[in-house]
């Protein structure tokens, strides 16, 4: 078991197509900042028949010593990429301290033993370990959907988890987000799980599982999704994207959040705009046209079906140590809603980030569209969500009183469709 104040972490890398991780380099705590450099052993890949890649360049650069960190930031982003967000951090709590609820103080722990204590499976292709030689996975094996939910209802209870149960938990802890969550392993594919809250005031998981679902029907790039149950419970099953089988092992994919790309962390999260993500796309992607229009029906299905958390975390590209490519969506969950008004997480055309149809039209040019191409695309998606809507509701088993309460409130609020 790690310390409060443990000062230093390895990190892993798992390199493009290969399953096994080598050592990258060496992570150090050193007055509230964490710093980090690459070891020698993986500096002299470079040239090799399996060279070395950078974690993410510009941020960490192959060059030997320790490397700045980004002006603003206490670690690089993409390391910070790879740790537990506030649900994992509040199942580790719960594993060290025991009795923790909703209202625990995440800061009681160091980034480096979040690192250290979060399960192995983690988004991307980084691992953390306290050896650099000697690679031991964190990982919990052959867990049933039904302890799955009995861990996560325990943890938002606050209330200790049997040796059984925590491990069950553990294994996800390292996925980002706040709602209970885990990662699973079931006929050949690899996906995170969400389960609903006790604090749900409707089927969340099922509107998640409806706009994914709906985003996929209208040509978006969509992690493909899948409704499950256990324990009288509905569950999400979204297909991992940075996984790739190879015989009975996986090849991990890296990636680095939006956040990341902004050189932002998360308390200047507010700044991410999609006019500076429209930019970088356009110099640092692959297929930087498709890519834009790709981002540009993404942000307008996100306000059509009322997702309001798009945050830069919720945008992702893969990294392949030379260029960037952007990843399939994920995350699309329609957001409570009791009014009309509404904004979105990141800015959308200047300092406006109202979730209206308008606001994405001012931005259009940004993502090199004409006005008459932005229309056709909201025709499209409005269409698409209109055609399918009762298909898709019925797929999910959407009761008629929550398939109320989201359609022209969440789905084609009047406020957000009116251009």
């Amino acid at each position: 078991m790690t310390s409060k104040t443990e000062k230093e972490a390895f990190v892993w890398i798992w390199l493009p197509g290969e399953t096994e991780p080598v050592v990258a380099g060496r992570l150090e705590a050193d007055n509230g900042n964490i710093l980090f450099n690459y070891g020698k052993s993986y500096l002299d890949r470079i040239g090799d028949s399996k060279p070395a890649i950078s974690i993410y360049e510009p941020e960490l650069p192959l060059k030997a010593g320790v490397l700045p960190l980004p002006e603003g930031l206490t670690i690089p982003g993409c390391i910070r990429d790879a740790a537990p967000d506030a649900w994992g951090r509040r199942v580790i709590i719960n594993k060290k301290f025991g009795l923790k609820g909703a209202d625990t103080d995440t800061a009681e722990l160091n980034e480096l033993t979040y690192l250290l204590e979060s399960g192995s499976d983690r988004i991307g292709a980084l691992d953390f370990q306290l050896s650099p030689t000697e690679y031991v996975p964190r990982i919990a094996n052959n867990i049933s959907m039904e302890e799955l939910i009995e861990s996560a209802e325990r943890v938002e209870k606050g209330e200790p988890l049997t040796p059984e149960l925590d491990q069950a938990l553990f294994h996800g802890s390292s996925i980002g987000g706040a709602r209970p969550k885990a990662v699973i392993q079931d006929q050949g594919k690899k996906y995170v799980a969400k389960f609903s809250s006790s604090s749900d005031l409707y089927s969340v998981v099922k509107a998640e599982f409806i706009a994914m679902r709906l985003a996929e029907l209208a040509g978006l790039n969509a992690a493909p999704v899948k409704q499950a149950k256990a324990a009288n419970k509905d569950i999400l099953l979204i297909e991992r994207f940075d996984r790739v089988p190879k015989g009975d092992k996986w090849a991990r994919r890296a990636m680095v959040s939006a956040l990341t790309l902004f050189r932002l962390d998360d308390m200047m999260a507010r700044y991410a705009s999609y006019e500076t993500l429209s930019e970088i796309i356009r110099h640092c992607f692959t297929d930087p046209k498709h890519t834009l229009q790709e981002l540009f029906s993404r942000l307008v299905f996100n306000i059509l079906c009322g997702n309001t958390d798009d945050h830069a975390r919720n945008h992702a590209a893969f990294w392949d140590g030379k260029v960037l490519t952007l990843t399939p969506a994920y995350d699309i969950c329609p957001q409570g809603r009791t009014g009309n008004e509404a904004s979105q997480a990141m800015l959308i055309s200047g300092d406006n980030n109202l979730s209206r149809l308008k606001t994405c039209l001012e931005t259009a040019h940004n993502f090199l569209l004409s006005e008459e191409e932005a229309r056709e695309i909201f025709g499209n998606l409005t269409a698409t969500i209109e055609q399918h809507w009762d298909a898709v509701c019925e797929e999910a088993e959407l009761n008629e009183v929550d398939k109320k309460l989201l359609w022209r409130r969440q789905f084609l609020n009047p406020f957000s469709v009116k251009q």
